[in-house]
């Protein structure tokens, strides 16, 4: 039976192409790389012939091996490196360059660095994918913001109905969230590292090879800057095979958007309500459908979104629990532990990341709906303002202005009414007590607010179109 991992019990990222950046084939192809590309490195340093790196990248191509045999042999070893390089030396053998290409295959290396590092190479493209959404998803955001910052609608606090706010700055508060969490994992992103310390990170092997090269002046730190700039990675100048913060700076980066995204599916969940029906999902053909119920649109975009929030957060939990619980020069089971655990972050986040892309870029808004919703609370969401501005006008002050509110929630009166029995008319004119319960007029710094997110985001707008 096959065994690849298609995503069927993942459709927060089955079907994107995160699935492809970040599968089995990928990472292996990414060993492959970090393989193929030493030798390459060790080639222009006179430490092997050009021949040997050009045989070696020949069998550097992930179409050339069994897979679900690669995944068989892994537990031999507990990692999948051990038999990929005897793969590897197999097919050299065949074409016939195993004794030089094959000595300086995998030279100096151990099975943390090819795999630490190819995990980088894997995460780089995928987190590429989840930037390039998150920013799309904050360009949804902040038109939406724009385009909003005089709807006026109900806050809702712990479930209830609370004071006006505008739907321009709630998207604005989603967007300020992305934005911050796109930053996140651009800080995480940039500083991918090349990991490459030899069996415990002393590169002693290396450095042995490299004192018998009487011709050769290269040092094992030139070599290895030279190979972190051929991956594309940053050069730490030491192994990080023994700290693991590495991979909790990026793992956190990755759940930071995911629940950056999941806050935005759950309250558009919530607002998609058919009795609240204040935002709705673009329809797409053949996505929202029921297996059941024909009648039914499921606001799928949202789900998975909250599928991707509520998953990752385990995941989290083992990387720390990981980093945590390592010891000596390679942790014994726990950096095992990361692998998976890492890929399904880097899976979840970009997966998600477009779907919120296409959620923000479509969302659509029901002004009536809106309308009806602010006017359900009647005049009480604005019982703040009247119990501060009205309190020097009535006997008792504020406690007595609670308990007309009181009062018109339990259907005596509405609020209007009883202020108006209360308050004299040379106290409190007709036009002024409509003021005071316009919810329009008790925004506060609603639109300052949104302004200055959007202000926010045309700054980095800027930056990431600087850096195309």
């Amino acid at each position: 039976m096959d065994g690849a991992d298609y995503g069927v019990l993942a459709p927060t990222w089955a079907g994107t192409p995160a699935a492809a950046f970040a599968s089995d084939t990928a990472f292996v192809q990414g060993m492959l790389d970090v393989e193929a590309a030493w030798v390459h490195v060790q080639a222009e340093a006179g430490l092997c012939s050009a021949e040997d790196a050009q045989a070696v990248q020949a069998v550097a191509q992930v179409e050339r091996y069994d897979l679900p045999l690669l995944a068989a042999r892994t537990p031999d070893g507990a990692n999948a490196l051990i038999p990929l390089l005897g793969m590897m030396r197999e097919l050299l053998s065949q074409g016939g360059a195993a004794k030089t290409a094959g000595a300086a295959l995998h030279r100096g290396a151990t099975s943390q660095d090819i795999i630490d590092t190819a995990m980088m190479l894997v995460l780089s493209k995928t987190t590429g994918l989840a930037l390039a959404d998150l920013r799309s998803t904050a360009h949804g955001l902040a038109k939406l913001a724009g385009e909003h910052r005089g709807t006026v609608c109900i806050a809702r606090s712990l479930t209830q109905h609370a004071l006006p706010t505008t739907l321009g700055w709630k998207a604005a508060s989603w967007l300020s969230a992305i934005l911050d969490a796109e930053q996140q994992l651009q800080s995480a992103t940039s500083a991918l590292r090349l990991q490459w310390g030899g069996a415990v990170g002393t590169l002693a092997s290396l450095e042995q090879f490299l004192a018998g090269q009487s011709e050769s002046t290269k040092t094992s730190a030139a070599l290895s800057a030279q190979l972190a700039a051929h991956l594309g990675l940053h050069d730490p100048g030491t192994p990080w095979h023994a700290n693991r913060m590495p991979i909790l700076q990026l793992g956190s980066a990755l759940g930071a958007a995911i629940a950056a995204l999941g806050t935005l599916g759950a309250d558009v969940l919530t607002a998609s309500r058919p009795e609240i029906g204040e935002l709705s999902e673009p329809r797409e053909a053949g996505k929202g459908g029921s297996s059941a119920m024909p009648h039914k649109q499921n606001p799928v975009r949202s789900v998975l979104l909250r599928n991707a929030a509520f998953s990752a957060p385990g995941l989290l939990s083992t990387l720390f629990t990981a980093a945590g619980t390592a010891v000596d020069e390679r942790p014994d089971g726990s950096w095992h532990a990361e692998w998976s655990a890492l890929r399904e972050l880097a899976r979840l986040a970009a997966g998600a990341a477009q779907h919120g892309a296409f959620l923000a870029n479509g969302l659509s808004v029901n002004h009536q709906a809106i309308e009806r919703n602010l006017a359900l609370g009647g005049d009480a969401v604005l019982s703040e303002r009247v119990a501060t501005v009205l309190a020097p006008l009535v006997v008792g002050g504020k406690p007595a202005i609670q308990a007309l509110v009181h009062r018109s929630m339990d259907g005596d009166l509405p609020l209007r009414e009883l202020l108006r029995l209360e308050i004299p008319m040379h106290d409190l004119s007709d036009q002024d007590l409509d003021r005071l319960l316009d919810p329009a007029g008790y925004l506060g710094a609603a639109d300052r607010f949104t302004a200055t997110v959007l202000a926010e985001y045309s700054a980095r707008k800027e930056l990431w179109q600087s850096q195309n």
